[in-house]
């Protein structure tokens, strides 16, 4: 068994997004992956009561390779009356900690079609603005490392 450590951020992108970029980057290295279709609870708040439901959770799992056992899992769901929120877990294996794990997780957020930390004005309304979700996604990539001041992905026009 493989001792991880469980990263959970908020993401401005899809699921399948995600998971494509992690695949597209796995499969130029040569790694052995298997898909996971999963379910988790969510909260969604309507007027001052929260109502659990049920997200379909997407993942993938490495298994050989540099980085056996890192794993994504990738969920949406409606936080309150409308608009998405995705979230984005990663369970990274010590064996990637550090400068491994830094890289891996520049060249996942350069491969996406966006931005992953930053929401358009629309998108943040729609959601609700103050979220502090929007904060704690730029807070996180930057504690794991990326630079979040300057983005230069495949859609580089935001």
């Amino acid at each position: 068994m493989v001792v991880t450590r469980l990263i959970e951020i908020p993401v401005s992108i899809t699921p399948t997004d995600g998971i494509r970029a992690l695949r597209q980057i796995g499969e130029s290295r040569g790694w052995n992956m298997r898909r996971v279709q999963e379910t988790r609870m969510v909260h969604r708040w309507a007027i001052i009561v929260p109502i659990s439901r049920q997200a379909r959770v997407l993942g993938l799992v490495v298994e050989d390779g540099e980085a056996i056992g890192l794993s994504i899992r990738s969920w949406s769901f409606v936080p309150g009356s409308a608009g998405r929120l995705s979230m984005v877990a990663f369970e990274v294996p010590r064996g990637i900690e550090g400068g491994k794990w830094k890289e891996l997780l520049f060249e996942w957020s350069q491969s996406l079609p966006r931005c992953p930390w930053k929401w358009s004005f629309s998108e943040r309304s729609m959601i609700g603005y103050f979220l502090p979700e929007f904060r704690r996604s730029r807070a996180l990539f930057s504690s794991e490392g990326v630079d979040i001041s300057d983005w230069e992905g495949i859609d580089s026009t935001e």
